[in-house]
C-alpha cells in the first residue's frame, strides 16, 4: 500500500520534479566521483594557426531580416538576423537605479534555466503561460541539458505575438540603457555553483542601483566586496539577487556578452535607437569580433580559454571555417594546462561550435572524438546537439550504421527534432523507427 502512495505522489509535477532533481543529482555525484569530467581534456588531431589578420581582413557576411512571426523559423534564421538601424538618439542622463514591475519570479525546473527565465522576460509584457508551455516546443524532454537564445527566439517569434533581437557584446551600461527605457533582457553568462563548479546560466536582468554595495545595505548581492552598483535578477535558481557590475560583466563575457531582448513589435524602434550601430547584426558581430580578439593580448588562463572559445563561436556565425577551428584548437590547448577544478568542462553543453568548424574543415575524426568526450562526460548524456554533430561527421566517414544510431539518440533526447528527423530521412531511415 505504502509503495502504491508513493508511486501515486511521484506522479504529482511539483513532487516529481524535487524528486527527480534530488536522484539525478546524486547520479551525477557518484558517476563524477568514479569519472572526473575535468580530469581529461581533448586533443586535437591536426594543429592549425589562428590568422588574426585574416579575421580582421575578412568580408562582412550578408545577414537577412528575421522572418515575420506568420513564417516558421528555425534556429539557424534567428541567430543573428539584420533590422534596420533607427537614428541614435541623443544620450540622456540615466537615473541613478531602476527597478522594472512585472518580472515575476519563478523558480526552474530541471534542466529548465532557459524555459524559465524566457517566460519570465514574456510575461513582463503580458504572455500568459509558463516554463512548462515553452518546455514543450523547445525541449520535449526534461533531461534535455541547454536551450539555446536562439531557439528562444524561435519559440517568441512562432509561438507569441511578441518579438526579439539577439546581440553580442553587451555592456553594463547598454543593460542600464534597456532597463530605464522599460525593457527587461535575458542574458547569457557564466556561473560557478560552490557544489558543482563552473556551468552556463540564463538570467533576466530587470533593474539596477549605482549605490549597491556588497556587503552593505542590501541582501544577497554577489561580486566584489565594497564595489559599487550592481544589476537586480529575479534568478530561477538562486531566488531575487543583486550582481555587482563587475561581476555580472565578467561572467556575462564568458559567452561573449550573448543577450536578447524580446518586446512587442510596436516598440521595435526604440530597441533599434537604443542599439544604435548594433542595430545591425552584421556590424554588432563584427563588433564583437574586434573587442573579443583585442581582448586576447590582455588576457590568460581560463579568462584566455573563454576568449578564444568565444572568438571561435563567433567566426563559426560568419562562416570562416578555418580560423574558427584554429580557435577552438588554441582554446582546447590552454584547457589542458588549466588546473583540474578551474575546467569549465560543461562547455559543450552550451556552445557547439567546435563540432560545426572541424566539420566543415574535414576534421570528421576530431568531431566524433570531441562528442564522444562530451557524451561520456556526463551521466546521462541528454545532448541531441551533440549526437546530431557526431551523426554527420560518421556520415562522411562512411560510418552509416553508426550515424543512423546517433541520430535516433538525438531524437531520443529531443523528440521530432527536425534537424535528426531529415539527416535520418536523407538516410533512408524512419524517423518513427
Amino acid at each position: 500500500m505504502a509503495g502504491i502512495i508513493l508511486v501515486a505522489l511521484y506522479q504529482v509535477p511539483a513532487i516529481h520534479d524535487r524528486a527527480y532533481f534530488y536522484v539525478a543529482s546524486l547520479r551525477s555525484k557518484i558517476y563524477y566521483f568514479f569519472k572526473p569530467p575535468q580530469e581529461s581534456a581533448f586533443v586535437p588531431s591536426t594543429e592549425s594557426t589562428l590568422d588574426l589578420g585574416a579575421i580582421s581582413s575578412s568580408p562582412t557576411p550578408t545577414l537577412t531580416q528575421a522572418p515575420s512571426q506568420a513564417t516558421p523559423m528555425t534556429a539557424e534564421q534567428a541567430a543573428p538576423a539584420t533590422a534596420t538601424p533607427e537614428p541614435t538618439l541623443e544620450p540622456t542622463p540615466l537615473p541613478a537605479s531602476v527597478q522594472l514591475q512585472g518580472v515575476i519570479q519563478e523558480y526552474q525546473r530541471f534542466n529548465s534555466c532557459g524555459p524559465a527565465n524566457l517566460a519570465l522576460a514574456m510575461r513582463y509584457w503580458g504572455w500568459v503561460g509558463d516554463q512548462l508551455d515553452i518546455e514543450k516546443v523547445v525541449k520535449p524532454r526534461l533531461e534535455d541539458r541547454n536551450v539555446t537564445i536562439p531557439e528562444m527566439l524561435v519559440y517568441v517569434q512562432n509561438e507569441t505575438s511578441l518579438t526579439g533581437q539577439i546581440r553580442y557584446n553587451g555592456t553594463v551600461s547598454l543593460l542600464k540603457k534597456f532597463i530605464a527605457a522599460g525593457f527587461p533582457v535575458l542574458i547569457e553568462r557564466g556561473y560557478v555553483n560552490r557544489d558543482d563548479g563552473w556551468m552556463g546560466h540564463y538570467g533576466v536582468v530587470d533593474g539596477y542601483d549605482d549605490s549597491v554595495v556588497m556587503g552593505g545595505q542590501y541582501d544577497n548581492v554577489l561580486g566584489t566586496p565594497g564595489y559599487a552598483g550592481a544589476v537586480h535578477i529575479p534568478d530561477t535558481f538562486n531566488g531575487e539577487v543583486w550582481v555587482t557590475y563587475d561581476s555580472l560583466q565578467s561572467y556575462w563575457d564568458e559567452f561573449f556578452g550573448t543577450y536578447m531582448v524580446v518586446y512587442p513589435p510596436e516598440r521595435e524602434a526604440e530597441v533599434l535607437a537604443i542599439l544604435g550601430p548594433d542595430a545591425d547584426a552584421a556590424v554588432n558581430l563584427e563588433n564583437t569580433i574586434a573587442a573579443i580578439t583585442g581582448r586576447l593580448e590582455t588576457v590568460e588562463k581560463s579568462e584566455k580559454y573563454f576568449t578564444l572559445y568565444s572568438l571561435g563561436e563567433l567566426l563559426v556565425m560568419k562562416k570562416d571555417y578555418a580560423n574558427a577551428a584554429a580557435a577552438f584548437d588554441e582554446a582546447f590547448s590552454v584547457y589542458g594546462f588549466l588546473p583540474v577544478d578551474d575546467r569549465p568542462w560543461r562547455m559543450l553543453w552550451y556552445q557547439v561550435g567546435p563540432y560545426e568548424a572541424y566539420y566543415n574543415m574535414g576534421r570528421y575524426e576530431d568531431v566524433v572524438s570531441l562528442a564522444y568526450k562530451t557524451i561520456t562526460d556526463t551521466p546521462q548524456p541528454a545532448l541531441p546537439e551533440t549526437f546530431l554533430w557526431s551523426g554527420r561527421a560518421n556520415v562522411a566517414l562512411g560510418n552509416t550504421s553508426t550515424a543512423i544510431f546517433d541520430f535516433q539518440r538525438a531524437l531520443q533526447w529531443h523528440p521530432n527534432w527536425p534537424p535528426a528527423v531529415e539527416e535520418l530521412k536523407a538516410l533512408g531511415v524512419d524517423p518513427q523507427s
